[in-house]
């Protein structure tokens, strides 16, 4: 147990752009076409909240259990990286907007990466 340490979650950056990017895409989602609501809205709404929610349960475990949860949250980030991809083609949102969410999501990866390195040097 000497490597178990609990984390604050809300005062994890990753965890702070994990919520932005699931609010973003809340919204996002929101105008989205009605026969669109049990298809790629309600696929990428469910994959947006499990970002930070993944975060927020890892954080109290041991710091390897932490870093799983952390790849299941990178693993949600993909998705949804290829979600905003499909939206886009779709026209559900806009060239620009759809590159404003990849470069979130991508600064999100490559924190939680970062993090996730030093978890994993304990």
């Amino acid at each position: 147990m000497a490597n178990f340490k609990r984390h604050n979650f809300k005062k994890l950056k990753i965890w702070q752009l994990a919520l932005e990017l699931s609010k973003s895409t809340l919204d996002l989602t929101d105008t989205f076409p009605p026969h669109e609501k049990y298809g790629l809205k309600s696929q990428m709404d469910r994959c947006a909240i499990s970002i930070p929610s993944n975060i927020a349960e890892g954080s109290s475990r041991t710091n390897k259990s932490f870093s799983h949860f952390l790849d299941i949250s990178l693993g949600s980030s993909f998705e949804l990286q290829t979600q905003i991809l499909l939206a886009n083609h779709r026209k559900y949102l806009s060239d620009e907007k759809s590159e404003i969410f990849e470069i979130k999501i991508e600064e999100f990866q490559k924190a939680t990466m970062v993090f996730q390195n030093t978890l994993n040097k304990d």
